[in-house]
């Protein structure tokens, strides 16, 4: 039940028209920070209970 070829083509072409060309490198970027530091506050979380 994954994503397929299409869909992914039809939510970019979306995420396109809605920002715009020009803001989709800091959207990716602020996108990637937030990753980064869900991640990181995962394993903050995970060392705090299992010292």
């Amino acid at each position: 039940m994954g994503l397929g070829a299409t869909e992914i083509i039809v939510i970019l072409s979306v995420v396109l028209l809605f920002f715009g060309g020009k803001r989709l490198p800091a959207l990716g970027n602020s996108l990637g920070k937030a990753i980064t530091n869900f991640k990181k506050g995962l394993k903050d979380k995970d060392d705090e209970l299992n010292p």
